[in-house]
């Protein structure tokens, strides 16, 4: 495979690696066959939480031939350590660095009143642009407006 090749992750399969010798973390899996990345991280939402997946966003988006909608489901976060300057500086970047891109969805699951403010700041500040950002509180409804398989939003059964 060329460097600029991902190893295609099947539906329903747990690798996360990508032919380009790049590690995901392991609360990311992208599947390129359906063109999805699913981000299910635990603990504290904080900067250093979003720059982490910001810059996984970045290269993929560098490298990838086709554009990906995104899952987030934030319902494994226990604590926010976040801020709105921060939270406003993050979608503007978003907003600039994806301009002129072909379109894509950004499904955020989120019940905490805290995640779900900054999941609203963020979709108001990247409206007009490409990226189409959607909150939801139900994970049958994010999987219906992304057009996948709900199984593929749910977390993989602990080994």
């Amino acid at each position: 495979m060329s460097r600029h090749q991902f190893k295609v992750v099947r539906s329903g399969t747990r690798s996360n690696s990508t032919s380009l010798d790049m590690k995901l973390p392991p609360d990311v899996q992208f599947h390129e066959d359906i063109h999805l990345l699913v981000y299910r991280p635990q603990g504290v939402l904080n900067e250093a939480a979003v720059n982490k997946i910001i810059r996984v966003i970045g290269k993929l988006e560098a490298l990838s031939k086709k554009p990906f909608n995104r899952f987030f489901d934030t319902l494994g976060h226990d604590e926010v350590q976040l801020n709105f300057e921060y939270m406003i500086h993050i979608a503007i970047y978003r907003r600039l660095s994806y301009s002129g891109r072909p379109a894509v969805k950004s499904a955020i699951l989120a019940t905490d009143s805290t995640i779900v403010h900054y999941a609203k700041l963020h979709a108001l500040m990247t409206q007009g642009s490409p990226i189409k950002v959607r909150i939801f509180q139900d994970r049958k409804e994010a999987a219906r407006w992304l057009g996948v398989a709900e199984e593929l939003l749910l977390a993989p059964a602990s080994v």
